[in-house]
């Protein structure tokens, strides 16, 4: 069951040029127990005192299995939005109401599927690097593979870019592929793929019989990607999908 929280602000930094990272502490003093992939939702009110709300992927990396005191998340700006006025000008030791956690975006201990592409954009790949204390479990379990595909316009908008990377350098049975669709890295990384997300999934040759796929970000990218491994011949149930949609 969600439970309702006030969560401080106690560390913040820029990921991209329009997006932040923001690490809060639970007011209470509580941990928060969430299976990675899961969202919180952050309560607010707009000027006229309408209440809403709007949702954020936890991208704290515990161990997988334990509550976490920290709780992380990425706020990508858009230009007039609300939720950027209150989480781009909250300082340190503010507060903001929050609720959660929320989804079922998460990796399934029924899945025996020997590969796992993980697919991304923007700040859809937050859920990901939540997951990796379980993917790093996976992979020493033996016979997996995880594939992360994550789509930006060029290298200073992959959020959370060089973790991946050391990742997948610690980790064999780990891929990360950058895809930038805009602008090529001045120095090209091996794992460096050009071009979007979904364009990219026919040099990994997708089938139903090796395959679990998750989709997460830009709408479009879901949608292209949906649509290219029920091509492939993935069924509805290999596919799962969390749409992220920057709301005013």
């Amino acid at each position: 069951m969600a439970d309702h929280f006030t969560l401080r602000l106690v560390d913040s930094f820029m990921l991209a040029p329009a997006v932040r990272h923001l690490v809060f502490e639970r007011v209470d003093g509580q941990p928060l127990a969430f299976i990675p992939g899961q969202f919180l939702q952050v309560h607010f009110h707009y000027d006229d005192g309408t209440a809403t709300k709007r949702s954020y992927s936890v991208g704290t990396v515990g161990d997988g299995s334990s509550p976490v005191q920290r709780i992380e998340i990425a706020v990508s700006y858009v230009d007039g939005g609300a939720a950027t006025r209150l989480l781009g000008g909250l300082q340190h030791g503010e507060t903001i109401e929050a609720s959660g956690p929320y989804g079922r975006f998460c990796l399934q201990d029924a899945d025996r599927h020997p590969r796992y592409l993980l697919l991304a954009t923007g700040t859809g790949v937050t859920p990901y690097r939540a997951m990796l204390p379980q993917i790093k479990n996976l992979l020493a379990a033996g016979e997996r593979e995880v594939v992360l595909l994550y789509g930006a316009r060029n290298e200073g908008e992959l959020l959370y870019g060089e973790e991946f990377e050391a990742f997948a350098q610690g980790n064999p049975g780990f891929t990360f592929h950058g895809c930038l669709s805009r602008q090529a890295r001045a120095l090209p990384r091996p794992g460096d793929r050009s071009g979007h997300v979904q364009n990219v999934l026919a040099e990994l040759g997708p089938s139903a019989e090796r395959d679990i796929a998750y989709l997460c970000g830009n709408p479009n990218m879901v949608d292209a990607a949906f649509a290219a491994l029920k091509d492939f011949g993935l069924p509805v149930p290999q596919i799962r999908r969390e749409k992220y949609i920057s709301s005013r």
